[in-house]
């Protein structure tokens, strides 16, 4: 497993106990926990930390953008996992210049088909490939001011 998609998957984790909670858990204190629980080797921990605190800083942008390209699921609706597996994904193709899009994509992806349920992976897809579709058309601009 690469170093990006394990700390994809910490940062997955976490985000998906802090959600369950009531978004009252402080992530830098679930982070490094899970961190030694899961991946006691794993050294580079700082994008995991980027990557959560972006995030929560970014939510209401991430969960308005979720809430309109999955008209059929209210937010509160979407599994916890399938909810922060999109939040990754749009953060990377939004707000971070370190990924490209189709790898955010394709991890957000295989996150969801590892951690979701049967049919997450073609949910993450169909919501992360519309939102990608109308960056290139130019309908939502790609931020510069992520971090």
């Amino acid at each position: 497993m690469s170093n990006r998609h394990l700390a994809r998957t910490i940062a997955l984790q976490s985000l998906y106990e802090w959600d369950f909670t009531g978004q009252q858990s402080d992530t830098a204190a679930l982070l490094q926990r899970n961190q030694a629980e899961f991946a006691p080797e794993f050294d580079d921990n700082q994008f995991s930390q980027q990557l959560v605190q972006n995030i929560v800083q970014h939510l209401a942008e991430l969960n308005r953008l979720i809430t309109n390209y999955a008209p059929e699921w209210p937010l509160d609706q979407i599994t916890v996992i399938d909810r922060n597996v999109l939040r990754i994904g749009l953060y990377e193709l939004l707000f971070s210049g370190e990924v490209p899009p189709k790898v955010a994509i394709n991890e957000s992806i295989e996150l969801a088909k590892t951690f979701g349920g049967p049919s997450s992976g073609k949910f993450v897809n169909g919501v992360l490939g519309t939102i990608y579709k109308d960056m290139e058309k130019g309908i939502i601009k790609k931020s510069t001011n992520g971090k």
